[in-house]
């Protein structure tokens, strides 16, 4: 691994490259950004504000930190898929930029080192978290991300038709799976925790099932169907279309996915860790639209500035997830301020995950200005 001052060539870009300068999508920056500030202290910031004292809206932002236990969805539960559907963003971006010095074959190259460099990092993460070496957890999003990339490259140049029909056909086919085919002791269509196909499948392949309930084989596969989304929403925000018709294309078809997905859960209920066809569908919804906000405000309104914190942050995303398990910069700054907080009684927590935030932001915004990420 090393570093070069070509944000456009991070492993980072991966995940969501960010848009050449001279289209460059500030706004894909930023909603990285925010989507990563919820895992990298914004949780503990909001439950700091919640020890001071209850009160509705703080304490339905901190309900909606966590993820869902079965059934339902949270705010939570759509950082991954809206990470899905940035990776899918970033694409017809990096290929257009890729074309103009390089042969579809060579980008495939570099496109499948990317893809091996995330899955060994989600590996690497995961086996830390874990306790246990893992070459393969797809419970992890960087390993279901590298898949998802992959996929959605492979038909970046095709129609935009075609593109849609993949997206639809995935959903569908597996749709059908969980509802008409049985496993060993298990009826069709059974979406209870912990005996479902897709825990079925993960024991048959893996031999285990995940600790918390979190499908992986199978529920890779509609992970593929956000990020083919997304390839068309890059597809469309790369285009010369007027910058209205971009927005209202991008809001109604979030606005059909969360009533279709909505419209599925009493049949097929939302559950995140079966990433059940409704779950896909609502998921990708509300992505657009959380998306949407930020395009609106930032690249159609033009107000940029306030969004600086939150791109420093998602310029390097890949290296913030990683720090997480690998460099824990919250244990490490609360060595130091572990000592103080008790003498700050309720505002002790919240001075605690405020400085642990700040302390990782200015790493963050000084290797920004340097331009280094993490490369393969």
């Amino acid at each position: 691994m090393g570093t070069e001052a070509k944000p456009q060539e991070s492993i980072a870009g991966a995940v969501a490259a960010p848009a050449p300068a001279a289209r460059r999508l500030v706004s894909l920056d930023a909603f990285r950004g925010w989507t990563m500030f919820w895992i990298v202290g914004g949780g503990a910031i909001m439950a700091g504000l919640q020890a001071l004292g209850h009160n509705p809206v703080i304490d339905t932002v901190v309900y909606h930190l966590d993820h869902t236990p079965w059934q339902g969805l949270r705010y939570y539960d759509l950082i991954w898929p809206s990470f899905m559907l940035m990776t899918g963003m970033s694409l017809p971006f990096s290929y257009a930029k890729r074309s103009l010095t390089q042969t579809h074959q060579e980008i495939l190259l570099r496109v499948l080192r990317r893809v091996a460099v995330l899955f060994l990092l989600g590996s690497l993460r995961e086996s830390i978290h874990l306790n246990h070496p893992y070459l393969v957890e797809l419970s992890s999003a960087l390993q279901p991300i590298a898949i998802a990339y992959l996929c959605a490259f492979l038909i970046v140049r095709r129609s935009w038709k075609f593109q849609a029909a993949a997206g639809g056909l995935i959903l569908a086919d597996y749709a059908l799976l969980l509802a008409f085919v049985p496993a060993p002791g298990i009826p069709a269509g059974s979406y209870q925790e912990g005996a479902n196909i897709v825990a079925a499948v993960d024991v048959a392949v893996l031999g285990r099932t995940h600790r918390e309930g979190w499908g992986t084989v199978l529920s890779t596969i509609p992970t593929i169907a956000t990020t083919i989304l997304g390839l068309l929403i890059g597809r469309l925000l790369k285009s010369d279309r007027a910058q209205r018709g971009k927005v209202l294309i991008i809001a109604a078809t979030g606005l059909c996915g969360v009533v279709l997905g909505l419209a599925m859960d009493p049949f097929v209920p939302i559950v995140m860790k079966l990433w059940t066809t409704s779950y896909g569908l609502a998921s990708a919804g509300w992505s657009c639209l959380l998306f949407l906000a930020f395009y609106w405000i930032i690249d159609v309104r033009g107000y940029r500035r306030w969004a600086f914190p939150f791109v420093v942050i998602g310029m390097n995303a890949v290296t913030i997830y990683m720090s997480r398990t690998i460099v824990p910069l919250d244990r490490i700054v609360g060595i130091f301020t572990r000592g103080v907080a008790p003498d700050l009684g309720s505002f002790g927590p919240l001075f605690q995950a405020m400085a642990a935030l700040l302390v990782e932001w200015l790493i963050f915004y000084w290797m920004y200005r340097r331009k280094l990420f993490l490369t393969a």
